[in-house]
């Protein structure tokens, strides 16, 4: 039996037994049941949007699922380019190079910099490395930064890195 049949079912008790509502007794239980009888609607209204909201819930799993099975479909590709000798579920590299590019865990790489003309040190990232000229800071010389193509591009392990 609902809550909401309870409830019902309580009046009409009421009914039968007689009660006077005009007396403070009957009032009161009058009362008692009009509020258990809103109280039960309410549960009523809140259990149907909760099946709504299950119902959507199970449609927008349904959707996720197609989307992350697309995803594996079209990046499958992808996974040939990681590099052979590390293991994503191992953190350490095999390889003993410290400029390995299997070792980038998202913090920039720097570069201590000596400045042929005037022999001061800085340190620069690799976006500035990147530019492939800067400005010395201390004396204004500019240096220039030549790298061959196959500088960098392959992997300790030999693999081709390029994005």
């Amino acid at each position: 039996m609902t809550i909401s049949e309870r409830v019902a079912y309580l009046k009409g008790l009421m009914e039968g037994m007689q009660i006077d509502a005009s007396e403070n007794t009957g009032k009161l239980l009058t009362v008692m049941a009009d509020i258990l009888e809103d109280i039960a609607l309410e549960i009523d209204d809140i259990n149907e949007n909760a099946l709504d909201l299950a119902e959507e819930i199970d449609q927008l799993s349904d959707d996720l699922g197609d989307v992350e099975d697309f995803l594996d479909e079209v990046c499958e590709d992808d996974d040939d380019d990681e590099c052979c000798c590390c293991d994503d579920d191992d953190d350490e590299c095999c390889c003993d190079d410290e400029d390995c590019c299997c070792d980038d865990d998202g913090e920039p790489l720097f570069f201590e910099i000596k400045c042929p003309s005037c022999g001061g040190e800085f340190t620069v990232d690799e976006d500035v490395i990147a530019l492939d000229s800067i400005k010395c800071p201390k004396c204004g010389e500019t240096l220039e930064f030549d790298f061959d193509e196959d500088d960098g591009d392959d992997c300790c392990c030999g693999h081709d890195h390029d994005d």
